[in-house]
């Protein structure tokens, strides 16, 4: 999660482009490369793509999602919780 008042863009601006879905949920991406680099809702961004990052976030991972689907070649690292589909709902 990122703190939406403290998180700016310091350059590259222009190269954002953003696809949204009708619930407000979506998604930044870079419009030269492709890249995906946050994900956005009503507008604010909530979360940074880890993959885009130049540096080292200092983060754990804490769960992967989606593991049914994942390429061959990704390894899972060891003592992480893992979902075949997406985590279960929470009520």
């Amino acid at each position: 999660m990122v703190d939406s008042d403290e998180f700016k863009w310091i350059s590259g601006q222009e190269f954002l482009t953003s696809y949204v879905g009708e619930h407000g949920f979506g998604l930044q991406f870079c419009k030269k490369c492709g890249s995906t680099l946050c994900g956005i809702y009503e507008g604010v961004v909530h979360g940074v793509t880890l993959g885009c990052l130049n540096g080292d976030p200092k983060i754990k991972i804490c769960r992967h999602i989606y593991v049914d689907s994942k390429a061959a070649w990704e390894v899972l690292p060891d003592g992480v919780i893992t979902y075949a589909e997406g985590p279960p709902a929470v009520d």
